[in-house]
């Protein structure tokens, strides 16, 4: 019931914009904010799962499974590679991206031409840099692309980056060469697909106009 609840609260919120008659400068910043959680909801969350319980909170970093999974199906498991960053994963989850950047600093080290290990590079620093594709995330995702040109695994994870900052412009268009990318018969093609669709939709809302089909 995770959509369910989602359109509810963004159509409770657009019922209390109209009923306390803000100005519309209120409703343009109040429905970016919307926008940007639904945004991070669809393309990051797990709606179809039920509501988890309140935690007490801790300094922990999320690992999306669905994320590592994609990373494996365009990467393969099981190689030096996976094992680095299977623990900066860890790491990660405790709450430790310093030492999940310092993992994979000493995987680029010991192999500098691997550009699996530059895209993990890329990630955990985002991650350390607090969801930011700061100058260093960024020069390790290109070292990436430049070793491996023609490999979609870069792009997605940058435009993952991007996502997480805010930037949904530069997710499209990373995220749109990344499935140009893709194999046609490539297991990870259709969820690529989907974000840039879920991408679409939300940039034609903003804009006013209904999503495709959506009439």
């Amino acid at each position: 019931m995770g959509w369910v609840s989602l359109f509810a609260v963004l159509a409770l919120a657009a019922g209390l914009l109209a009923v306390l008659r803000l100005p519309r400068a209120f409703w343009s910043a109040a429905g970016a904010v919307l926008l940007l959680g639904a945004t991070g909801y669809a393309l990051q969350g797990r709606p179809g799962l039920p509501g988890a319980k309140p935690k007490p909170q801790v300094d922990t970093i999320e690992v999306a499974p669905e994320f590592v999974a994609l990373r494996e199906a365009m990467w393969g498991r099981f190689t030096a590679e996976w094992q680095l960053e299977t623990t900066a994963d860890a790491l990660l989850r405790q709450g430790n991206a310093r030492g999940a950047v310092q993992v994979l600093l000493a995987g680029v080290r010991r192999y500098p031409t691997d550009p699996e290990l530059w895209t993990a590079l890329g990630s955990a620093l985002v991650a350390h840099d607090g969801g930011i594709v700061s100058p260093p995330a960024l020069n390790a995702f290109n070292r990436a692309m430049a070793l491996a040109p023609r490999h979609p695994a870069p792009r997605f994870f940058l435009g993952l980056g991007y996502v997480q900052m805010g930037e949904l412009s530069k997710a499209r268009a990373t995220w749109a060469e990344s499935l140009a990318l893709t194999p046609p018969s490539a297991s990870y093609r259709r969820d690529i697909a989907e974000r840039i669709a879920v991408l679409d939709a939300l940039a034609q809302m903003q804009a006013g106009q209904a999503p495709p089909g959506g009439q």
